[in-house]
């Protein structure tokens, strides 16, 4: 039996986010939240490992109070038991606080066997939230997983992306995985499974109950400090082609794409 670790964020919808076209800055104000994409998968890759070994699935969020509906969507899934970590030190706050408050909440359960993060989330897309948690566990990773391919005693077998092809990697259990998109596509919960998660146990800790000391919590625990996220400024060039016939035409925008780079030579 696995005991495994599904770690996710509640993140804002970047498909639907909008911007102030005065400032380019976001309009997070009532901005839609889900549990984000490449997390999602974690969570499914974690209960078929549960399914095909036997074991359990517990999941953990930082995020706030409203992070619920993502850990009952992930329940609803065929995870066993969820966690949310929420504290005001911990809103706003880097990888680096993140990585410390998941870690001291993994410590406060009964063991485990495999941790799966996703690559990145949806919203920060930094990666280093699943390398760091590992290094402050002490235990291997492996990153940018595609596939699992076996799981033995005492090891698990993992085909890695790489840039030029792909790497296929034993690892000593405990470890943690950070895994792709392309590793599976999560289920839709059928709604006799969305009733069930009701019942569920989901548990909240704070900050006190973790036992973390405020001053490592919040902006004097973050090593990253976030000035200003503007949307970038999009112009368009401006250039018509027009009272000419057809093929002019189109050669000459084909050559105003091979000036830009748009098109090889």
């Amino acid at each position: 039996m696995l005991r495994v670790i599904a770690c996710a964020k509640y993140a804002v919808d970047v498909s639907e986010l909008r911007f102030d076209p005065s400032t380019g800055e976001p309009i997070l104000a009532g901005a839609k939240m889900k549990l984000s994409d490449v997390d999602k998968r974690a969570i499914e890759e974690a209960i078929r490992l549960k399914e095909k070994h036997g074991g359990h699935v517990t999941v953990l969020t930082v995020g706030p109070e409203s992070a619920k509906m993502g850990l009952r969507e992930a329940l609803a899934m065929g995870a066993d038991e969820a966690y949310l970590l929420v504290d005001p030190l911990f809103e706003g706050v880097d990888t680096l606080v993140t990585s410390l408050v998941l870690k001291k909440a993994i410590e406060k359960l009964e063991g485990f066997d495999l941790i799966i993060c996703g690559e990145a989330t949806s919203d920060g897309y930094s990666s280093l939230v699943g390398p760091r948690l590992a290094g402050l566990l002490g235990i291997p990773q492996v990153a940018y997983v595609k596939r699992i391919v076996e799981v033995k005693d005492g090891s698990i077998v993992v085909e890695r992306d790489l840039e030029d092809g792909y790497e296929v990697v034993e690892v000593k259990l405990p470890a943690l995985l950070t895994v792709t998109r392309e590793i599976n596509e999560p289920r839709i919960p059928p709604l006799p499974a969305i009733m069930r998660a009701s019942k569920k146990p989901m548990k909240m800790l704070s900050a006190s109950e973790l036992g973390i000391p405020s001053e490592l919590l919040g902006q004097d625990g973050s090593a990253v400090q976030i000035l200003e996220a503007k949307a970038p400024e999009i112009k368009r060039k401006g250039v018509i082609f027009e009272e000419m016939p057809a093929d002019e035409a189109a050669r000459k925008l084909v050559e105003a794409l091979i000036r830009e780079g748009v098109l090889g030579g």
